[in-house]
Parts: structure tokens; C-alpha cells; sequence
């Protein structure tokens, strides 16, 4: 899905590798050797290459490099590619403050205290991994983290359900009422999915966002009844709300497709792709979201709004022909108890 949540590059810019604290040696040794550079232009080029996890950035030492120190960090913050990237800054007790200004995300001035610096390191890391890792429009976690739910789920060898919601003609309603609006109906959807996933199934339930108009929440087993036809059935209920009270009357507006040709599109609807490891067993996060995403293809060839569960039992012939003909024979769908 994205870049591995178990990512631990990082790069060090000094001027003093063989004399750094002792806590910042010893906390490499169970982070991971960085790359360590004195020059503050390939520290940026690093950053810009890597996209590491942490950039740490030893300002101690003659004031000419505390100066460069400084003005790489200003440098990596202005990026928009490296400025969500944690810089975490050692510096003389008289530069604290300056770190923060140059935009520094952690500082500990060099005679610190270790198991302080130790903290600070670990909570900035804790932040960067939460903050970057959610959809600025809905502010559920990002791709990276429902990789990391799926592998929990996966080895915590429980009865799950793993479900990918994704909305038709979508696309339609962008082009005709914009993108604010579009942006609304993402929003929407995110507040009916965490709502009614969080309301039935408390902390046992887990929504996140892959991208777009795309969703994935997973659930105990016995739930997944109750919580896709609630989903669809609040989502048929709210959805078109988000349209002209015209184009709400008659069910439909006129769109053109990619050749310019007028043709007749209907109201936003819900397709959800359910798989259970009731039948299958998986050894890996990722095949569960590859099933997860055939079966939501599957959904979206069913009119209205519909959850699809995948029934067919884990046989090493049938994962050859999953997609093949009359792979859908063992699947089972329900259409939502709102408008078709």
C-alpha cells in the first residue's frame, strides 16, 4: 500500500560522529546505523533521495557549524517533500531556542539529560508516525497504518472481517458539483463508516482511509452482518442529500463521458468488499487486502448499493482461478435496504 510502517533510515548530519553522546550511540545501535554525513548539502540530497524516518542534526561545535546546522534544518523544513520528515536537533544550551525557530521537531541541548533525550527521541518519532500517517481531509489513518492493522489482525489469528468501501460515480459528481463538494462527500462517508463502526463495534472496530473515495474497516467477525447494512443502509439515507433537489428528485443527472457524449448518471452508491478468514487462512496483511480488493471489484459490477462477502474456502487451485470464471458462484451479496 505505502511505505513500510517498519521503515527505520535515518540520516545524521555532523561534524563529530566518534564523538557524539553515549545515549545517542547506544540508540542507534537498536534503531539502525544511519547515514552520516558532515555536509549539510548532502544531508538535504539524502533526505530528498531516502525519505528517511528521522533526520538528526548534531549542531555542536564551532559556531561557523552550528550556523550551516541551523540553515540545513531551515532548509529541509521549507521542502515540502522533507519537511514532514522529524528533525531532531543536539545543540549548545545557548542555541535551543534558535533550533526550534529553524524548525526543529525535538531539541535537547548537549548536556542534557540522557534518559530525557532518550524520551524526547521516542515521543517525536511516536508523533511523526501518527500525524503522517492521516488523511488531512478525514483524519483517519492512512494507508500505512491499515497495513500495520491488517498484519495484527492477521497474526493475532482472530476471526475478522477486512472490509473495502468504495463509492460509485464518484468521479461524476466531482465533475459536476466540484471538487469542495466532492471533498464534503469524502468526509461524509468517513463520519458514517467510523460512526457506525465505532458505535457497534467500540474498540474492536478499525477505519481507515486508503485515498480518494476509497475505505477499508475491519471488524469482528460476528459484525459484519449488522455493520455493512447499516453502513449502506445511513450512506442511501445521507448521500443524496448531496445533491440538487432537481437532480434528488429525479435520481439521475446528465454527465459526459471521455468521448463528450451526454449519458445519464445515477446517484452516488456504496459498493463494500467483504473478506473473513472464516474459510481462509492468511499468513500475511497483504493478501488480505488483495482479496479485499477483488471482492470490492466485484461489488461495484452489482447495481445499487451492496456489501459483498467473499464464501469461497482457501484451496491452492481456487487462488489460481480466484478471478477466473465463475469465481463469483461462492460469493454472497446483500443489497442495501434503501433505495436499490
Amino acid at each position: 500500500m505505502s511505505q513500510s510502517i517498519h521503515d527505520r533510515s535515518a540520516v545524521l548530519l555532523t561534524t563529530r560522529p566518534m564523538h557524539a553522546p553515549d545515549w545517542l550511540s547506544s540508540w542507534w545501535t537498536s534503531f539502525g546505523p544511519p547515514q552520516v554525513t558532515a555536509d549539510p548539502d548532502m544531508a538535504v540530497q539524502q533526505a530528498l533521495k531516502a525519505h528517511p524516518r528521522l533526520i538528526l542534526i548534531d549542531a555542536c561545535g564551532e559556531s561557523a557549524w552550528s550556523e550551516l546546522a541551523l540553515a540545513a534544518c531551515r532548509r529541509l523544513k521549507r521542502d515540502a517533500y522533507t519537511g514532514i520528515v522529524p528533525v531532531f536537533m543536539i545543540v549548545p544550551p545557548a542555541l535551543f531556542a534558535s533550533a526550534f525557530a529553524a524548525g526543529a521537531d525535538e531539541v535537547v541541548r548537549e548536556d542534557g539529560d540522557a534518559d530525557e533525550a532518550l524520551a524526547r527521541i521516542g515521543a517525536m518519532l511516536r508523533r511523526s508516525d501518527r500525524d503522517t500517517d492521516v488523511h488531512p481531509s478525514t483524519r483517519l489513518p492512512g494507508a500505512r497504518e491499515i497495513e500495520a492493522e491488517l498484519e495484527r489482525r492477521v497474526h493475532r489469528g482472530e476471526k475478522f472481517a477486512a472490509c473495502y468501501a468504495d463509492l460509485d460515480f464518484f468521479k461524476e459528481f466531482n465533475d459536476r458539483y466540484g471538487y469542495h463538494h466532492g471533498d464534503q462527500v469524502i468526509r461524509l462517508v468517513a463520519r458514517i463508516l467510523h460512526d457506525v463502526v465505532k458505535g457497534l463495534c467500540g474498540e474492536e472496530g478499525f477505519v481507515g482511509h486508503i485515498g480518494g473515495d476509497d475505505f477499508l474497516y475491519t471488524i469482528p467477525l460476528a459484525a459484519v452482518a449488522r455493520v455493512c447494512d447499516d453502513v449502506v443502509h445511513v450512506f442511501d439515507e445521507l448521500i443524496p442529500l448531496q445533491y440538487s433537489e432537481q437532480d434528488r428528485r429525479v435520481g439521475y443527472f446528465f454527465g459526459k463521458d471521455r468521448r463528450g457524449q451526454l449519458h445519464r448518471v445515477p446517484l452516488m452508491t456504496l459498493s463494500v468488499g467483504v473478506v473473513t478468514n472464516q474459510r481462509r487462512h492468511f499468513s500475511r496483511g497483504t493478501e488480505v487486502s488483495e482479496l479485499a480488493t477483488e471482492m470490492k471489484s466485484y461489488a461495484k459490477t452489482l447495481p445499487g448499493s451492496v456489501w459483498a462477502v467473499d464464501r469461497r474456502r482457501y484451496e491452492p487451485a481456487a487462488l489460481a482461478t480466484a478471478s477466473g470464471a465463475g469465481a463469483a458462484t461462492d460469493r454472497h451479496a446483500t443489497r442495501s435496504r434503501g433505495r436499490a
